[in-house]
């Protein structure tokens, strides 16, 4: 996990103009069309998802303060009202909302939960079908709409049920801050801890062992099973990478632990100070009421596909493959030649249906593949694909970064198992598929890599892999978005530009089958 001590928010406050309410209520609409302004009769805007004031479910609003709306609200589609408060504009009451709500359809009967940002928790019944809860800080609000929006379907739909999860909540979170400092302890830099005390960091996986083990060790039970709901939020803008990072080493504590639980993220903005960091948010929750997630299959980074100890499988004794060093470098540098020509092309693609950062990283990382196999045996490929993987966790980061990182892992421990490159790919993508949602027709990297892995597994012919890998990617010019950034666009942004991330899988692919 990289150390940035400096603030890494793209844009000063000054540019973002986030204290201009007008600002969030003109962007939500835009992202999601589903969205309505309501005007109140005092003239306030309250924002309104139209396709969900009608669901079974009880409504939950939002109301937070401008500048610390988290950038998970535009993906959460369990949130009904989005309320941006501002100085001098009066205070929006319950009623304001349920006013709000009923001018477009909602039925009373349905319930109401108003989740609000403040300083202290508390718990507010108005009437018999509205709840107001405060919650202390920006994190725990964040985290208990996460946690309303993945309750179990029994209690999101009954007012009853969810009353009893908001007091359960209001009861029994915890939080812990976690920052890197300027300074370094012990010859480390240094992270701040919830106890305040800066010492040296060493790894993300030991951070996360000693405040989310010290947070979970200060639990009380009272009888009962339960989940517990852990929400982590990254500070001032970890990348993607670095979040999955967390994320997995969460799992893996409470894995460890036999402990079930539930996870959920968001983003912090913290422009009053520069330091980057994480935080934590947990709370146990009878499991009538909250699901524990499915446990995963075995981890890729330790085992092959059957189970076989990775250490084992990358022995050159035992590989059932043998790799040319010149064959093998010959492909390599000419796929990430091809990707290095070919950024400017998807980064303007992805400029029109993305965030803009696709072609650098996948730039950024073939670059990285060329320095690092310099002086490599390449003849002991498994090995040196997986060594490859921990660089690239590093230096590679997006979406895009963590599904290569997964993928090149899994294919590590396949090259070193199984009898020819078509199998091995072909186990590394079944490993990847654990790991996302992503399928064909999503509109992904995914519409070129399994094509090509599949055909290439059934017929051995790379000429033809690489053409169905090139239908896919033609494919995505005209879907329809289900994942990722694109799906915030409307449909016609999308229309005749190829996925970003699948048109740099082709272009990586053809290049290496040239050679």
């Amino acid at each position: 996990m990289a150390v940035v001590v400096e603030q890494t928010i793209p844009f000063p406050p000054e540019a973002l103009d986030l204290q201009n309410a007008q600002r969030w209520n003109d962007l939500y609409p835009l992202i999601r069309p589903s969205v309505k302004q309501v005007q109140t009769a005092k003239g306030q805007h309250i924002l309104v998802d139209e396709a969900l004031v009608k669901s079974k479910y009880v409504n939950i609003a939002a109301i937070g303060n401008l500048s610390n709306f988290s950038s998970k609200l535009l993906d959460d589609k369990s949130v009904t009202a989005i309320v941006t408060e501002k100085a001098g504009a009066g205070v929006f009451t319950t009623q304001d909302i349920t006013h709000a709500l009923a001018s477009v359809g909602a039925l009373e009967k349905q319930g109401l939960v108003v989740v609000r940002s403040g300083k202290n928790r508390n718990v507010q019944v108005h009437g018999s079908d509205v709840i107001e809860v405060e919650a202390a800080g920006e994190l725990e609000s964040d985290h208990l709409i996460h946690l309303l929006g993945h309750a179990t379907e029994s209690c999101r739909s009954s007012l009853h049920q969810t009353t009893d999860l908001v007091n359960a909540f209001v009861k029994s979170a915890s939080t812990a801050f976690v920052t890197f400092q300027t300074e370094k302890a012990g010859g480390k830099p240094a992270i701040s801890g919830s106890d305040g005390v800066a010492s040296g960091y060493d790894d993300v996986k030991s951070a996360i062992e000693k405040e989310l083990g010290k947070m979970l060790k200060g639990q009380t039970v009272q009888g009962g099973q339960v989940t517990y709901s852990i929400h982590y939020s990254d500070i001032n803008g970890l990348s993607r990478l670095e979040n999955y990072i967390l994320a997995k080493e969460i799992a893996d504590l409470c894995h460890s632990q036999n402990i079930p639980f539930r996870l959920s993220h968001s983003t912090i903005l913290n422009h009053r100070e520069a330091a980057r960091g994480f935080a934590l948010s947990i709370c146990p929750i009878p499991t009538h009421n909250l699901s524990p997630q499915p446990k995963p299959q075995p981890d890729t980074t330790s085992t092959t596909s059957n189970g076989t100890p990775l250490s084992k499988t990358l022995s050159p004794s035992t590989a059932q493959m043998a790799f040319d060093d010149a064959q093998v470098r010959a492909r390599i540098h000419a796929g990430c030649a091809a990707v290095i020509k070919e950024e400017p092309t998807i980064t303007e693609y992805d400029t029109i249906v993305g965030d803009g950062d696709c072609g650098y990283t996948l730039r950024d990382g073939a670059k990285q593949v060329l320095s690092f196999i310099e002086g490599k045996d390449l003849a002991r490929l498994p090995e040196t694909v997986a060594a490859l993987v921990h660089d690239l966790e590093v230096n590679m980061g997006g979406t895009s970064g963590a599904l290569y990182c997964i993928f090149l892992t899994a294919l590590a421990a396949s090259l070193a198992s199984e009898p020819s490159v078509p199998k091995a790919l072909k186990g590394a993508l079944e490993q990847l598929l654990k790991y996302t949602r992503a399928r064909l027709g999503d509109r992904t990297m995914m519409d070129a890599l399994i094509p090509f892995v599949e055909t290439l597994e059934a017929t051995g012919d790379v000429d033809l892999a690489v053409r169905k890998a090139s239908e896919g990617v033609d494919g995505t010019k005209k879907m329809e978005a289900k994942l990722g950034r694109s799906t915030y666009l409307d449909e016609s942004a999308t229309q005749g530009v190829p996925d970003p991330g699948a048109y740099g899988l082709l272009v990586l692919l053809q290049g290496m089958a040239k050679a």
